[in-house]
């Protein structure tokens, strides 16, 4: 291998090796009964995922974002379902050792092929800037995908707090009574109206609850269902109709955007029918044609 490619393999290497050791230490300093950085305790896990997360939050403190970041980042972690304290700390040592790992196998790769210390060094580039943006796309994904799954569930649960309050209960009372029963069911949704019911509990106004019930998740649909239960609270009206009018709206928009996608169906089928489907279908019934054409015109015009 040549000197340069050999150096700047070794320079990652140790950039690794010392990021783990970094965070090694710190977890054998426990062991030893130092006192323990001020970090955030992670949830109970198994021994190996234990010790994964504790290595990835020990990461994530050597690239912590600032207070504006921080703020963003745990916003977008809390819309993906992810509301432990120390879930910026992990994500961000996910994003390092991503960087790393990628750039480390990018650049074993290009050196493999003889690519050069330019080679490599565009590898690393391309493996550190993927390593860093990955996390966030997938980040990106679970939003959206939950975001969908709470969409899935809040018809029924309109129904059931629409029931809730016209056998008499109040709005808290109907809103834990719902998250209890769809717990099972649709997790994601009962979870964020427990939310709800946990942080009236601890005296914080409804209103200013209802509005971060929208914010937080970054749902369109539960941002209009705040404003209801708002408007319904401020201005003294029965809850109950609003919601079985909005459970209503909430299925028809369903029901729309269903037969939307059915209608863009036979548009967005041109495309494969036409570059995948139809060249098969044109060698299947006209080869045989062409291949006799061929071999008729060939006897023709042999000598």
């Amino acid at each position: 291998m040549p000197l340069p490619e050999f150096l700047l393999l070794f320079a990652i290497a140790l950039a690794a090796a010392s990021a783990a050791g970094y965070a090694f230490w710190h977890l054998a300093g426990r062991d030893r009964g130092e006192p323990p950085p001020e970090l955030p305790p992670l949830p109970p896990a198994g021994r190996w995922s234990a010790r994964l997360l504790e290595t990835l939050l020990q990461l994530g403190v050597l690239a912590s974002p600032s207070g504006a970041e921080d703020a963003s980042l745990r916003a977008r972690l809390a819309a993906a379902g992810f509301r432990h304290p120390a879930a910026p700390a992990v994500f961000q040592g996910a994003r390092l050792a991503a960087a790393l790992l990628l750039a480390a196998c990018l650049a074993w790769a290009a050196a493999a092929r003889g690519s050069g210390a330019a080679g490599a060094a565009a590898a690393v580039a391309c493996g550190l800037g993927l390593g860093v943006l990955l996390p966030q796309w997938m980040l990106g994904a679970l939003i959206q995908s939950r975001i969908q799954r709470i969409h899935a569930g809040l018809p029924s649960a309109l129904d059931l707090m629409v029931l809730s309050l016209e056998a008499g209960q109040g709005l808290d009372v109907a809103l834990a009574e719902t998250s209890r029963e769809l717990r099972g069911i649709f997790p994601e949704l009962a979870s964020e109206f427990w939310q709800v019911q946990l942080e009236i509990r601890a005296g914080r106004p409804r209103a200013d609850v209802l509005a971060d019930l929208g914010r937080r998740t970054g749902s369109s649909e539960l941002r209009k269902l705040a404003t209801v239960l708002i408007d319904g609270d401020r201005f003294g009206t029965s809850l109950a109709p609003a919601l079985r009018t909005h459970a209503r709206y909430l299925r028809t928009r369903r029901r729309q955007t269903a037969q939307e996608a059915a209608r863009k169906l036979t548009v967005k089928l041109i495309f494969p029918v036409f570059f995948l489907i139809m060249p098969a279908v044109l060698v299947v019934t006209l080869g045989p044609a062409a291949l006799a054409f061929y071999e008729a015109l060939s006897g023709m015009l042999a000598p």
